[in-house]
């Protein structure tokens, strides 16, 4: 079974309240849920009344609801239906028809479209649909019904249209959730923002074994324990599920759309293609074909618990994630994925600290993969939009560090760009050589917050500026460099792009863009052992239209 485009397509209602889509329930007369049109209105689109579903009842929601992925006339409604662990009853294994709604409204006075669509076990129980025939740059809002029971409520916006004038963009940058390192307050930060977007650049779960200091916040249990890492199917859509059970989570998602990519520890620690981690060993060590195995599982988990538009074949190791957005004449955001084509880190060192040379040397090496690579030159080639923003997962400046600041040999972290210097340049090359203007790039993974200044060669630091990057701290993961002073040290030494960095507290970046600037605020949790944690900004950074480089504001 193929899922083209991942989900059922709709469109939504035309002026004889008829919507044409998969498996849709309509009632061209009368409005259930919205009230009655009065006399002359046009009849709104409706869905036919609640039926009792045997075995789902309340918490079947338990999950929340999200919207992703954006477009001019569209957008990714998503939600999974789960069982009530209290109630002891199972989901039925059988397609459950999950009814929806999208209106202008948040109390469905203006219902825009309806439809319905059936949940299958084989994917477990998740729901994607693709509202098309949306008004474009508009908020909706959006709720599934399951039997009688309703979701909660959420919130999206379509993108503008494309090439219309657009005044401003604003999203969060966000990355790094361990769910057992702590709370996340950066998320209820996030959902009071009144954001357009979160762009999340991966890490959305961990896969190591249960160990918290929080009693409520230990991992779910593995197939097999000791390993620290999952393996099966069971295994991922588990840990997806405490993760999405989260109420600042599930407050975020509700909040605005996302668009996602992943890093590694959605599959496993520092994979690269079909090669499990440097340091595995033992029975923690996979050859390629056993670890696609894995592989297919953890990419299946990931579809079936995002609000993504992208074609899947269940039990596939293999799911094309990168893709591209435009918002009007504003903005075009190119998400990529370095993990799935990207060769083994040079030297396989079981920590991927090693020589800066090893990457330096990389020339066979890339993170993207040829057609990846290419897909993205051309999309900067073509590209007319004044923002040009490139999404993806490691720090893509150079990072060179000494373990005695001033002595001894230089080091890099090799599963960074620095492992893959040759084609970081080429991407740089890229984005110089195409002249595409107002080229900023977002990465996450590091667990701490940086301000970079790129160039093509990190190692002449007297040539142009061609771009901006933006590192968010994580989420809740805890910062693993040595020390704040060790990585001040060495940025004054060997890395003077390095504009911004700070490494003691978690939280999120949160960007606005117009015509003329993109302005980041480093967002920062006080504490994230508990959850009302006021989060602040600790410093504003500011890139003006034109004029390559931020500025400290």
């Amino acid at each position: 079974m193929s899922i083209p485009g991942g989900c059922a397509r709709t469109r939504a209602a035309t002026r004889r309240g008829f919507l044409a889509g998969g498996a849709v329930l309509l009632a061209a007369a009368g409005c259930s849920d919205g009230g009655s049109p009065g006399p002359g209105a046009t009849p709104r689109p409706t869905l036919a009344s609640a039926t009792p579903v045997p075995g789902v009842g309340d918490g079947v929601f338990g999950l929340g609801v999200a919207s992703g992925d954006p477009l001019p006339d569209g957008v990714i409604l998503w939600t999974r239906l789960v069982a009530q662990p209290s109630a002891g009853v199972p989901l039925p294994d059988r397609d459950i028809p999950v009814d929806w709604q999208i209106a202008t409204d948040d109390r469905f006075t203006e219902i825009v479209a309806v439809g319905t669509q059936n949940a299958v076990p084989g994917l477990a129980h998740s729901v994607h649909v693709d509202v098309r025939g949306l008004q474009p740059a508009r908020v909706y809002f959006y709720r599934f019904r399951a039997g009688t029971v309703r979701s909660p409520v959420g919130r999206t916006r379509t993108a503008p249209a494309a090439g219309a004038a657009a005044s401003a963009l604003s999203f969060a940058l966000a990355s790094c959730q361990d769910y057992q390192n702590g709370y996340w307050p950066a998320y209820a930060a996030i959902a009071a923002d009144d954001l357009d977007l979160v762009v999340h650049v991966g890490d959305y779960i961990y896969e190591y074994d249960p160990k918290s200091r929080f009693p409520d916040r230990r991992h779910t249990a593995p197939a097999t324990p000791g390993l620290g890492q999952l393996r099966t199917l069971d295994d991922y859509r588990a840990r997806y599920a405490q993760y999405k059970a989260d109420p600042q989570l599930q407050a975020a998602h509700a909040a605005a759309a996302w668009v996602v990519t992943w890093d590694d520890h959605e599959t496993e620690n520092n994979y690269a293609g079909l090669t499990d981690e440097s340091a595995d060993t033992g029975d923690k060590h996979q050859d390629p074909a056993t670890f696609a195995r894995q592989r297919a599982a953890a990419y299946q988990a990931y579809y079936e618990h995002m609000p993504i538009r992208v074609s899947y074949s269940p039990g596939s190791p293999d799911l094309r994630l990168y893709r591209r957005f435009a918002f009007g004449d504003l903005l075009t955001l190119n998400v990529m994925d370095t993990r799935q084509y990207r060769t083994p880190q040079p030297g396989r060192i079981p920590t991927d600290i090693g020589p800066a040379t090893l990457g330096a040397s990389n020339t066979t090496g890339t993170m993207a993969g040829a057609e990846q690579e290419k897909w993205l030159i051309d999309g900067l080639s073509a590209s007319r939009t004044r923002w040009n923003v490139i999404a993806q997962q490691t720090m893509l400046a150079q990072l060179h560090a000494q373990f005695t600041p001033g002595s001894g040999d230089v080091l890099a972290n090799l599963d960074q760009s620095d492992g893959y210097v040759p084609y970081r340049t080429r991407l740089l090359a890229a984005v110089r050589d195409t002249r595409v203007t107002n080229p900023v790039v977002l990465s996450g993974d590091i667990h701490s917050a940086w301000v970079n200044d790129l160039r093509v060669d990190f190692d002449r630091p007297d040539t142009p500026i061609v771009g901006t990057e933006f590192v968010s701290t994580s989420i809740s993961s805890g910062f693993f460099l040595p020390s704040e002073e060790f990585v001040r040290a060495n940025n004054r030494l060997l890395n003077p792009h390095v504009r911004y960095f700070r490494g003691d507290r978690r939280g999120y970046t949160r960007i606005r863009v117009s015509p003329a600037r993109c302005t980041a605020d480093m967002r920062i949790v006080e504490t994230i052992d508990r959850r009302d944690a006021p989060v602040s900004t600790d410093a504003t950074w500011v890139v003006e239209a034109g004029r390559p480089g931020a500025q400290a504001r």
